[in-house]
């Protein structure tokens, strides 16, 4: 049976900026999270898959941005949105979801 969990969903999008404090967790811990009670708690599954979908998608973006910041330095403003992106979206879905709004992640490429 499945059970209504907000907190962990919340706390599932924002254990992405653990990128900020550690260095790396950003996709790790949001991965366990998601193995751990997507069959457990209601919409895990859901909200689990955009999170990695997104993470795995801003990874990708800064390393298309490595080439463009050797070739013309235009790749720096990549990593700089990128970096935004990865700062911001986590905290207004966290938000959205405490409120029973439902999350959006752009640019993200669905991989999961």
């Amino acid at each position: 049976m499945k059970a209504e969990n907000k907190q962990l969903i919340v706390i599932t999008h924002l254990s992405q900026l653990l990128d900020l404090v550690t260095g790396f967790g950003g996709l790790l811990v949001p991965l366990i999270l998601w193995l751990a009670k997507r069959d457990s708690v209601i919409d895990m599954d859901e909200h689990g898959k955009s999170i990695i979908n997104f993470q795995i998608s801003m990874i990708l973006y800064a390393l298309a941005c490595i080439p463009l910041i050797l070739l013309c330095g235009l790749g720096i403003i990549g990593i700089i949105g990128v970096g935004l992106l990865c700062i911001i979206f986590p905290i207004v879905n966290a938000i959205k979801v405490s409120n029973g709004e439902a999350p959006h992640y752009p640019l993200s490429i669905k991989f999961v």
